[in-house]
């Protein structure tokens, strides 16, 4: 356990529960390379975290779940990231859904807990599908072009959705489709082995391969009404995801496993033109401390964002849910900027070696450019902090 992560370890059992964790996934590195040249899920990996209940941390007590604190969360999704990035991505998708549904509570009360319970006893893993090929990114606004159909034998959903991460590995959907007669669009919670819904192996990327985010299809899938789980005009406005913190935790361990791999790579390298390994060179050494200067400063960054959100306790307000809203997503932009960067570095450590097949770096290269494409994206991220700092000068131009 590093001075960092002590610094943010609550008791002995968040203690306990992140070397579990940690030690899990260090036992499927190889499953990894395997899951990133194969094009599929690192399946042993995501076994052995659902075996230690990892699915669960994202479950209120109450429910029987053993919810953890976001800064241990993120720190949990670093460990698992460090040896397999895809894997914390996909699963972290499932964590940012259930603790949404924990923290907001707009589903029946019935509805939720007969889900908590599936997970925790079936070991069900769950994704939200928004993402279409017509509409983008769900974060853009885009009405969804699957359609749902109002019958008296329930509603009938048919429509693709894309970028569907741990597809093959999801007993649950949540859907979001438009109502063909009202145009609302609504969120409805699908089963895997319903009629009509199959998986479409189209994911063939160059990173995050091992993510499995195929299509998911749905034919004329006839759902129950007790299925349609909410209306999105319900949902409050321009309050910020915060559990999408996961995001930046995940390039971040990345980052670290490229720090690792380099740092191992320098203190073992040694040319016949020198009598010592590449590491005691100063060049080296200076790459060295400026990857650490770099993941030191965006680490601290996020963490201190998690820890602000964890303050303002289990109701706060929308003000101050707003008001946090662009730090979010400044420590989501930053923390990709430094997984770039300090890859990058990395790379140079090790030469042209790190571009063999044979080099995790390669696959961390590839992986870690994935951050730039997840949510929030940087324009709108700079929107919103350039919006804060007008609204602060003009305020202090009033007082």
């Amino acid at each position: 356990m590093s001075s960092f992560e002590d610094s943010y370890i609550r008791s002995k059992d968040d203690q306990d529960k992140l070397i579990r964790i940690r030690h899990t996934a260090l036992r499927h590195i190889e499953g990894a390379r395997l899951a990133d040249e194969n094009n599929e899920l690192n399946s042993g990996l995501i076994a052995a975290l659902l075996a230690e209940g990892y699915h669960t941390y994202s479950i209120p007590t109450e429910f029987g779940g053993a919810q953890i604190s976001l800064p241990l969360f993120l720190m949990c999704q670093e460990q698992i990231a460090t040896v397999d990035g895809p894997t914390a991505l996909a699963i972290g998708w499932h964590h940012i859904t259930m603790f949404n549904l924990a923290f907001h509570r707009l589903w029946k009360d019935t509805t939720y807990r007969a889900l908590c319970n599936d997970v925790i006893t079936a070991h069900t893993l769950i994704n939200a599908a928004d993402s279409e090929t017509a509409t983008g990114s769900p974060s853009r606004g885009g009405k969804p072009q699957t359609k749902a159909r109002n019958t008296t034998r329930g509603y009938i959903l048919s429509g693709r959705k894309i970028f569907t991460s741990l597809s093959t590995a999801l007993t649950y959907f949540i859907v979001s489709a438009t109502d063909e007669d009202t145009g609302e669009v609504s969120e409805y919670l699908i089963h895997k082995d319903m009629d009509g819904v199959s998986i479409e192996p189209t994911w063939n990327m160059a990173g995050m391969r091992g993510t499995a985010s195929h299509d998911l299809v749905l034919d004329e899938v006839l759902l129950p009404k007790e299925a349609l789980v909410l209306h999105r005009s319900q949902k409050p406005a321009g309050i910020p995801n915060v559990y999408l913190l996961n995001i930046p935790a995940v390039y971040l361990g990345i980052a670290q496993a490229a720090r690792n791999e380099a740092a191992k790579f320098a203190a073992s390298y040694q040319p016949n033109s020198l009598t010592h390994p590449i590491i005691e060179l100063p060049h080296i050494q200076q790459k060295i401390g400026q990857i650490e200067l770099e993941l030191t400063t965006a680490r601290h960054f996020l963490y201190s964002v998690a820890e602000r959100w964890e303050h303002l306790g289990p109701s706060p307000s929308e003000e101050n849910m707003r008001q946090i809203a662009p730090d979010l997503g400044a420590a989501k932009v930053f923390a990709i900027q430094t997984a770039l960067s300090v890859v990058d570095k990395a790379m140079r450590i090790v030469g042209v070696h790190s571009l063999s097949q044979t080099s995790p770096l390669q696959r961390y290269y590839r992986d870690v450019r994935f951050g730039l494409h997840n949510p929030p994206m940087d324009d709108v991220v700079l929107q919103q902090l350039a919006k804060r700092l007008v609204t602060e000068l003009e305020d202090q131009e009033t007082k």
